[in-house]
């Protein structure tokens, strides 16, 4: 969700919420999603000048008892939350990127049957972005909803609306789980993490 006209991170998500809760959403408590990057070790790539492979492990607090752990255009792999210790001991392998956590934050809210997580996006201490969530409860086949879940995210983004996540093009009639979810909160920390970038040209 792009930030508004004239408006700050956090003033664009009290207007979200607002309208949430003016078509009758009720607060349900909060949410938070949490992403490392770690690459691998230098030790590891040899001479050959391969480019290192990037690992985000993620946290969802949906799923407290889990971790995520997911390649770039590669499998996921969930977890108990002991993999981040794990992660610790394989630093011959892997390495913490630095400055690379990103999380988002916000209020869960639940109208009917869908379930609505609105969030600031954050890196280090300053807001970057918006996350909007939405979950249709009843469907766990995401195609077979996605006219509704478009039809319901119109009446609180308007022409923000986005288009169908790219995880759907390649699972069209496969169950919708967790790991799918991640997915798309990696894709949207990435857009987020490149649009903050600075052009090395432009540093003097």
């Amino acid at each position: 969700m792009p930030v508004a006209e004239g408006k700050s991170v956090q003033q664009t998500v009290e207007l979200l919420t607002r309208k949430l809760e003016m078509l009758g959403a009720e607060k349900q408590g909060t949410f938070c999603v949490d992403c490392e990057t770690y690459h691998t070790a230098a030790s590891t790539l040899g001479s050959q000048g391969q480019a290192g492979k990037l690992m985000y492990v993620m946290h969802n607090s949906e799923y407290p008892l889990s971790c995520f752990a997911l390649f770039e255009n590669g499998p996921c792999l969930i977890a108990d939350t002991n993999f981040d210790v794990l992660m610790v001991k394989l630093k011959g392998f892997f390495q913490s990127a630095k400055a690379s956590k990103i999380e988002t934050r916000g209020t869960r809210y639940q109208y009917c049957d869908f379930l609505v997580k609105v969030g600031t996006v954050t890196m280090g201490p300053s807001a970057r972005g918006i996350s909007v969530e939405v979950e249709y409860g009843p469907c766990v086949i995401a195609s077979d909803c996605w006219s509704l879940l478009l039809e319901f995210l119109q009446s609180f983004l308007g022409s923000h609306t986005p288009g169908a996540p790219a995880v759907f093009g390649n699972r069209h009639d496969a169950v919708y789980g967790p790991a799918d979810t991640m997915v798309q909160y990696m894709e949207l920390f990435n857009k987020i993490r490149k649009q903050q970038q600075v052009p090395v040209a432009g540093i003097r």
